[in-house]
């Protein structure tokens, strides 16, 4: 049941394209607001709460990038997708999903939204539950599974989507980790009555208290990596230690004029968009041959001070002799 006020109108939002990933330009403002407008309008969508590790799995994950690219909307859940995106809208603040469930829940209380909680370790949910309600009273649980690690069968699949439709939700929080809670949204949107779906991944930990989130200050400096990274570096090392420069680099390419993959088939013909193609990747390589003539001159330099120091020291010692 949904009560108060409503939002009625449909408003169109921005994405930034960031490696052929469509970002949504929003803050937590627009996500809540959006969010109110498809349970009142009973749309399904659901929503991928994306870093940059998601952003370089779609990379080289067709299907990853076309359930990105088909979600209601992608938040930009890290520094760096705020700051490219604000290229596109000045508005863009950062949205993860730790902030988001812990607004929706507060947002929710007074307009009765009911929600699901689908993920976690065993006894996970549970105790996020009643954490959530003891900071956000009046909250509505309408049920909670935590589904096991291993493969579901059909059967187990299909009691899952009578378990979800008998709770009468209207917002499914989505913790199994992530791509997997990105595939699952995808393949479950149209079979769930619920017309919101959310992947929040870690926040369930988070918010059950088995977790400590990074400072303030490393959040907003771009460096929670970092903090996740020190925490926990053997499931985490490939993530930020092989994504992240690997993510620098293709962000590089881009700027300089390499173009996303999904680009649009028909700009290809578009001879003004071909020419300014072209000037930006010229312009990008003349930065990168003169960053390489700078460097060049550097070692040259160094090379010749080490061999006039080597001469000065052979002089020396001839004259000794």
């Amino acid at each position: 049941m949904v009560t108060g006020t409503v939002v009625e109108s449909v408003v169109r939002i921005s994405r930034a394209n960031i490696l052929g990933v469509r970002v949504s330009a929003i803050n937590m403002q627009i996500a809540l607001a959006t969010i109110e407008g498809w349970i009142a309008r009973r749309e399904p969508h659901y929503v991928c709460v994306t870093t940059v590790h998601g952003i370089m799995e779609s990379q080289h994950d067709e299907q990853l990038l076309h359930i990105h690219n088909s979600a209601g909307l992608v938040t930009p859940d890290g520094m760096p997708l705020v700051w490219l995106s604000r290229f596109t809208a000045p508005h863009v603040e950062r949205v993860c999903g730790r902030d988001l469930m812990l607004a929706v829940c507060e947002h929710s209380t007074s307009r009765e939204f009911r929600h699901f909680f689908y993920g976690g370790a065993p006894g996970v949910a549970e105790l996020l539950a009643e954490r959530l309600k003891a900071r956000c009273p009046g909250l509505r649980v309408a049920g909670i599974y935590s589904p096991p690690f291993v493969p579901l069968t059909e059967e187990e699949d299909n009691s899952i989507v009578r378990l979800i439709n008998d709770a009468c939700a209207d917002i499914v929080w989505v913790g199994i980790g992530a791509p997997k809670q990105e595939r699952w949204m995808a393949e479950h949107v149209a079979r769930l009555n619920a017309p919101v779906l959310i992947g929040v991944g870690a926040a369930f930990d988070f918010h059950a208290g088995l977790k400590k989130p990074a400072p303030g200050w490393m959040q907003q400096s771009g460096l929670e990596w970092l903090f996740r990274l020190i925490s926990e570096p053997r499931r985490l090392w490939r993530r930020y230690l092989v994504y992240n420069p690997w993510f620098v680099w293709l962000v590089v390419r881009q700027v300089f004029g390499h173009e996303p993959r999904t680009e649009p088939a028909d700009a290809l013909l578009d001879h003004d968009a071909v020419a300014h193609r072209e000037q930006r990747r010229a312009a990008g390589r003349g930065v990168v041959n003169a960053l390489i003539d700078v460097a060049a001159a550097e070692i040259l330099a160094r090379q010749r001070k080490r061999h006039a120091v080597v001469e000065r020291g052979v002089a020396g010692q001839a004259v000794e002799g």
